[in-house]
């Protein structure tokens, strides 16, 4: 039953996500029932108090930060999260313009990453908008940019968009380490404050809307720290 439990626990800690519990059941070769007892041995391993929460809905089970202390964790994470922000809306902006109508999925696909958070922010700027449901299974919908996208980005039209091709090589290639890891260029600069290496002082001016290896094009320059939308 321990190592049950504990083997839930680290699928649930590693998805990241809402997991089904017949999945879990299946994949495990136990019953859902089984499942169920290790579930309820985690939420008391958790308590009322501890800092990660076990959620149960839709015959789904996920971890999650306590509301507790939300305070805390959006003090420490939104910064981090901000660094990245921009650039990330930049670019999902830049595949709906170039690609629309297109779906969720597909800008992930282009990506390589997931999208959530870059399309709800562009949704709330009100620079995109659902234009429609594709016709394909489950009907995803579709987003297209607005008139205020083209008013944001002094555009007459989306016949003034730049080309493409260059932009999308360089949105798939991967970022290198120090993209990826959000504290590396904290770490360098409070190690050398007085000699940054010119590599990470490069990428530091690039942070709003250049990027490893890649520059975002003039029309989408225009998001600054006063378009981010605050991570509540």
């Amino acid at each position: 039953m321990e190592q049950l439990t504990n083997t839930i626990e680290a699928i649930l800690f590693a998805s990241g996500k809402s997991v089904p519990i017949a999945d879990i059941a299946e994949k495990l070769n136990v019953t859902e029932g089984e499942v169920r007892k290790s579930l309820k041995a985690l939420h008391e391993r958790y308590g009322e108090d501890g800092g990660i929460v076990l959620l149960e809905f839709n015959k789904k089970a996920q971890l999650g930060s306590n509301p507790k202390y939300k305070e805390g964790v959006a003090a420490v994470l939104n910064p981090i999260r901000e660094k990245e922000l921009t650039r990330t809306i930049l670019e999902t902006a830049a595949i709906i313009a170039y690609k629309q109508p297109i779906t969720r999925t597909e800008i992930e696909l282009l990506r390589g990453l997931n999208s959530d958070y870059a399309v709800n922010a562009l949704l709330e700027l009100k620079l995109i908008y659902p234009c429609g449901r594709k016709d394909a299974v489950g009907r995803p919908v579709l987003f297209a940019t607005t008139d205020e996208f083209l008013k944001r980005f002094k555009l007459n039209s989306l016949e003034d968009l730049p080309d493409y091709d260059a932009l999308m090589a360089a949105i798939t290639r991967p970022d290198d380490d120090h993209d990826t890891y959000l504290y590396a260029r904290d770490e360098l600069q409070e190690e050398t404050p007085d000699q940054e290496p010119p590599k990470e002082k490069k990428r530091e001016e690039e942070s709003d809307g250049e990027s490893g290896g890649y520059e975002i094009p003039d029309f989408l320059k225009g998001l600054d720290d006063t378009d981010i939308v605050k991570i509540d």
